[in-house]
């Protein structure tokens, strides 16, 4: 089952990928590396935007990791059988929240799938197309 500590191997693993800030003072991988870097998993500072349903604390370990399309994002979030979510503040945005805290409630392996299809997403196209010709 996924960790918190796979997040940095899955995404430091993959090509051209640095951790940088994005939102301020965020950490998030990018890619490319440099300047015209995209954010593809951010670890989220807690805020009232994102408020855990049951007990109406603040979300503390929130990470956002970018999908496809919003085809991805809902297949993710109506899946009961994984921890993925979203809030009211993400409508739109091709995104997907889980708590690092529930990260064990799914196989590293499909985490890893789901953070290589956000890198994907967000990588060069022919940096994209040279990685999976490579595999």
């Amino acid at each position: 089952m996924a960790v918190p500590g796979d997040i940095d191997a899955i995404c430091s693993g993959l090509p051209e990928v640095e951790l940088g800030t994005s939102w301020g003072d965020r950490p998030t991988y990018k890619v490319p590396r440099g300047p015209k870097g995209r954010g593809f998993v951010m670890y989220r500072a807690p805020h009232k935007t994102a408020v855990d349903p049951e007990t109406g604390e603040l979300y503390q370990d929130l990470l956002v990791i970018v999908v496809p399309d919003d085809a991805a994002k809902a297949a993710l979030v109506e899946d009961p059988s994984v921890p993925f979510f979203t809030v009211p503040h993400f409508d739109g945005y091709n995104a997907v929240l889980v708590q690092e805290s529930r990260l064990g409630e799914i196989a590293r392996d499909e985490l890893a799938e789901i953070i290589v299809e956000a890198w994907a997403a967000r990588a060069p196209k022919r940096l994209v197309a040279q990685f999976f010709a490579g595999r």
